[in-house]
Order: structure tokens, then sequence, then C-alpha cells
């Protein structure tokens, strides 16, 4: 089980890795969305922003978000530090994200750039 601070740790060393990414910046600029990611099993929140091609996160639950991830601890942990792909435990019913369709496709590509 990952704690609050583990799952923020994975959520910093996500948004450096996309704010080093010269690629994932540009393809980003015009990418404008506020993500809320609640840990289910510690019941925190995050704010995952992304703006301008820069992304940073917050601790707390956004006023508005264009997404919703949810998801325990662990599994947001390995998805945040490239562990495992977002779609395993979203085909298994243990990750839930509410929210566009391109920005739910936008973000898994995100992920695919950074890790695979």
């Amino acid at each position: 089980m990952a704690s609050a601070e583990e799952v923020r740790e994975s959520l910093v060393s996500f948004a450096d890795s996309c704010n080093e990414n010269e690629r994932l910046t540009q393809m980003n600029k015009d990418w404008n969305r506020i993500v809320e990611i609640h840990v289910t099993d510690e019941d925190a929140d995050f704010t995952l922003v992304t703006q301008d091609g820069h992304v940073e996160i917050s601790d707390g639950k956004p006023t508005t978000a264009d997404m919703i991830i949810q998801a325990e601890g662990e599994i947001l942990t390995q998805i945040f530090y490239g562990e495992v792909s977002p779609n395993e435990p979203y085909n298994a019913g243990t990750l839930r994200v509410q929210g566009a369709e391109s920005d739910i496709l936008h973000l898994d590509f995100i992920t695919a750039m950074l890790w695979e």
C-alpha cells in the first residue's frame, strides 16, 4: 500500500519527466487541463495542471476539473512512476477515469511517450 506522500512523490516525478521532455512540452502547449487525482484508500486528493506545455502538481482537490482519476495509492504510484501502463488497471476496473474521451486519450499518449 502506497501512502499519500508516496503518491505525491510519483506525481512530482511524472511532472518533472513531462517538463524535461521537449517533445511533450511542445505537444502539450495547447492542452490546458486540470486533473483531479483521488487516492481512494488514503482519502487524499491532488491536482495536476497542464498549462502551456508545463505540468504542475499541488495538494488538494481542485474547485473544477476537466478529468478525475481515482484509484488506490499503490496503483497510482505504479502508473505515475511508469511501472504499469494505465490500460491494465483501467481494464481491470481498479482505475477509474472520468473526462472527455479526447482528454483521456491525450493523457494515455503522454504516459506512453514517457514510459514505453
